[in-house]
This record gives structure tokens, C-alpha cells and sequence, in this order.
């Protein structure tokens, strides 16, 4: 009997879903899903065009938008793998400094103060060359060696001052001659 009462409570359910629609819950879930199916094709879409494929479809306007999408992640992309060298080479050098005894770090230091003195009198010395070659000063040969922060210092005699007086009473005197 137990048979028989079960096979009638499964038919009158199955009449009352006929009869009945479906209920408000199953709706919205249907919706649900196709939305979110929609959401995946097109996230499927975004991946292929921006991995360079399928991008016949696509029009300038899209492309161009596409192309801005691009260049930022890549902009940040680029950022942070600069951060990420810069906080590398700070733990290096840290890392360095501990290992280092005090006599090497003071080696360290000079050697770096060299070549910032280097690369000043270089800058110095390209600035007098490009002044000589202008043709508007000569050099005097006038230096002095002893200076507190030890940078040779040049002095610059103009070009007129060397030319004879065109209004000097005595011509005797030969012109002046650079040695």
C-alpha cells in the first residue's frame, strides 16, 4: 500500500507543477544565469582581443580603446617591476653593508666620491674646451694648484684684452703672444 500512496503524491504533485508556473525563484535564475553567461563570452572576447586575436570584428573606435587599456596595464606593469628592482637592489646593498667591515664600506665610500669628482671634472673640462672652441676667450695658463676642496681653478683672459691698442702712443712694443 505504501507503493500506491507514494505513486498518487507523485502525480498530484506532477498536475500541480502543470497547472502552476514556475516559481518566481526559478526565473530569476534562469535570468541570472544567461546573464552571467553573457558576462563570460563576452570576458572570453575581451581575452582573445587582447591577446591580438579576433580583432577584424572589433572597429577604431574599440581598437583605439582596446589600445588604451593596453598601454596603461602596460605602464603599470612597467612600474611595478621598477619597484620591485629598486626594492631588490636596496636589500642587496644592505644586505652588502652588513657583510662588509668598516675599512671596506670607507673604501666603498671614497671610491664613490672619486668618481663623483671624475665625473665633475669632466663636465668642467667639456664646458672649456666648448668655450675655447667658440673662439671668444683664450686660456691665460694661470692656475693655482692648492685649493681646499683640491679643483683646479682657470682663469680666462678675453680675446680683445689680447689684440694691441689701436689708440697706445707707444708702438714700439711688439703685440702680446700666447706661450
Amino acid at each position: 500500500m505504501k507503493s500506491v500512496r507514494g505513486t498518487i503524491e507523485r502525480y498530484k504533485k506532477a498536475c500541480s507543477d502543470a497547472v502552476n508556473p514556475p516559481s518566481v525563484t526559478e526565473a530569476n535564475t534562469q535570468q541570472e544565469s544567461s546573464k552571467l553567461r553573457r558576462q563570460i563570452r563576452d570576458i572570453q572576447n575581451l581575452n582573445r582581443h587582447i591577446l591580438g586575436e579576433s580583432l577584424g570584428s572589433l572597429n577604431f573606435k574599440e581598437l583605439k580603446n582596446l589600445e588604451s587599456r593596453l598601454e596603461k596595464g602596460i605602464s603599470r606593469v612597467r612600474s611595478k617591476k621598477h619597484e620591485m628592482l629598486v626594492a631588490e637592489i636596496e636589500y642587496m646593498q644592505k644586505r652588502v653593508k652588513t657583510y662588509l667591515p668598516p675599512q671596506e664600506i670607507e673604501l666603498q665610500n671614497d671610491n664613490m666620491y672619486l668618481r663623483s669628482k671624475i665625473t665633475e671634472r669632466a663636465g668642467i673640462q667639456q664646458q672649456e674646451s666648448s668655450v675655447i672652441h667658440q673662439g671668444t676667450v683664450y686660456e691665460s695658463g694661470v692656475s693655482s694648484s692648492h685649493q681646499s676642496d683640491q679643483q683646479y681653478n682657470r682663469n680666462y683672459i678675453p680675446v680683445n684684452l689680447l689684440e694691441p691698442n689701436q689708440n697706445s702712443t707707444n708702438q714700439d712694443q711688439p703685440p702680446l703672444q700666447l706661450v
